[in-house]
């Protein structure tokens, strides 16, 4: 056992999206630019569109790529939406994301940043409400 003790921190979401296969770059470079650290990408099959659309004559790839990346809260709706436009979730058969609120998250902090926490919380309680 360590006497480490881990920090947790809450007011973050988890964004998911299921994107046609080749957008996934697109979407982690645009979210880059609004501030997002990083995400992670893996490929995924499904079943269930493909025949759907295929009675309409829409040819749908049934390979795709899903892009999970967690954000600040506050960041969620532009993020949703950035994703949203940016992987063409706009079109039939373009995919879907979900947000999931997290109850906790757990990383490494730099000690920097862990100062900079308890100096905010400490103003914070000291100011009359």
């Amino acid at each position: 056992m360590t006497d480490k003790t881990i920090t947790y921190l809450t007011d973050a979401v988890q964004i998911t999206a299921v994107v046609q296969k080749g957008r996934s770059d697109d979407i982690l470079r645009a979210c880059r630019d609004l501030g997002v650290a990083g995400g992670v990408v893996h490929l995924a099959r499904g079943t269930g569109a493909r025949e759907r659309l295929g009675l309409l004559g829409i040819a749908v790839e049934t390979e795709k790529e899903v892009v999970t990346m967690v954000v600040a809260a506050d960041l969620r709706e532009l993020i949703a939406e950035t994703i949203y436009h940016t992987g063409g979730l706009d079109a039939p058969g373009g995919g879907y994301l979900y947000i999931s609120q997290l109850e906790r998250l757990a990383t490494y902090i730099p000690q920097e940043i862990l100062a900079r926490m308890d100096d905010a919380k400490n103003v914070s309680a000291d100011s009359p409400s």
